[in-house]
């Protein structure tokens, strides 16, 4: 079992729009994203912190978020057109908005370009009539994350322990992954 601290933290209120920061990044709406390729991106940014939620469901259950209307996913694709990045907005439970995935590959952490993607997010979230917009992070992210969502307006509102079976021992994410957190593996040491 893996057990994470997670924080949810929200924004009550839009903060006077800042401009965008340059980057050399563009963000590419993803409309009904094939099951494959939005798992594909999904794996390359969150293998690092053992995301596995989406590689779990069922086709037809992550096709039902994915492709639902209120729910707007972003690729973020350097200038070569490769995807490097996720964002995820869900606007199901109005007025209500959760910054449900957000991240790029681990080459691009600590370069800046992670502010450029809130800024973008919080234009695409607020520009709806959004009367909060939140998210939450936990532990197993970056330990810049917390920090990171913070300054960038987000208010921690409570904290939770959740566990859950380790995906590295199911085989559902490799198990050189998540190196910051240790893998218990019984069998291996029988």
């Amino acid at each position: 079992m893996v057990a994470a601290v997670v924080t949810h933290l929200e924004m009550r209120a839009r903060a006077r729009p800042a401009p965008i920061p340059p980057a050399p990044l563009q963000l590419v709406r993803w409309k009904a994203p094939k099951i494959d390729t939005y798992r594909a991106l999904f794996r390359r940014v969150g293998e690092p912190w053992l995301w596995f939620s989406r590689l779990v469901m069922s086709d037809e259950s992550l096709a039902a978020i994915i492709h639902d209307p209120m729910v707007e996913i972003y690729a973020v694709a350097d200038p070569r057109g490769i995807e490097v990045g996720l964002l995820e907005l869900d606007f199901r439970a109005m007025p209500d908005c959760e910054l449900a995935f957000f991240g790029l590959v681990p080459q691009l952490n600590g370069k800046g370009h992670g502010k450029w993607l809130m800024a973008q997010a919080k234009a695409l979230a607020w520009r709806k009539g959004v009367e909060r917009f939140w998210v939450h992070t936990c532990t197993l992210d970056s330990p810049a994350a917390l920090g990171f969502y913070m300054k960038a307006g987000f208010v921690p509102t409570r904290r939770e322990i959740e566990t859950f079976a380790d995906p590295r021992l199911a085989g559902i994410l490799p198990r050189d992954c998540a190196p910051h957190v240790p893998l218990l593996d019984q069998s291996a040491n029988a």
